[in-house]
């Protein structure tokens, strides 16, 4: 069985709430998601996200996707982080 390489989206939404001044639990609570569930996207941990989801991450930050996920080079070690 072929060994499935790690994806390479990365998440931006540290970057997106510095730029904000928002938290993640104040963002959380807009969003209508739990703390845990963001912080999982936040870390490079999740496999999937909903468009509602995203959506409502957009809305609440004013944002894009674009704004919130990159896709790395290959071989870059940024998302290896976790």
């Amino acid at each position: 069985m072929p060994v499935e390489e790690p994806h390479r989206v990365v998440c931006r939404l540290d970057e997106v709430l510095a730029a904000r001044g928002l938290t993640l639990t104040a963002v959380a609570e807009q969003v209508g998601v739990s703390l845990v569930n963001l912080s999982v996207l936040k870390n490079q941990r999740a496999k999937a996200i909903r468009f509602s989801t995203l959506t409502a991450l957009c809305d609440v930050l004013g944002c894009q996707p674009g704004d919130l996920f990159a896709v790395e080079t290959a071989g870059s070690d940024a998302g290896d982080a976790a």
